[in-house]
């Protein structure tokens, strides 16, 4: 009897996998501001404005 197909996303390949989770917590002053951030800039989500802003960080320290 051939194996049945396991359910869900095949494993991709070592080296392919997508990011790490880094958990941050914002108070809500904090998120109120960077939402509107994000919303002002070209980015389409909290997420990539936030990753752009601190990729522009730390490119400048060094």
């Amino acid at each position: 009897m051939p194996k049945a197909k396991k359910i869900g996303r095949p494993k991709l390949p070592k080296g392919h996998a997508k990011g790490k989770i880094v958990p941050v917590r914002f108070n809500d002053e904090e998120l109120k501001a960077m939402t509107k951030c994000a919303d002002r800039s070209e980015h389409k989500t909290l997420s990539a404005w936030i990753r752009h802003t601190l990729k522009e960080a730390t490119q400048s320290c060094g």
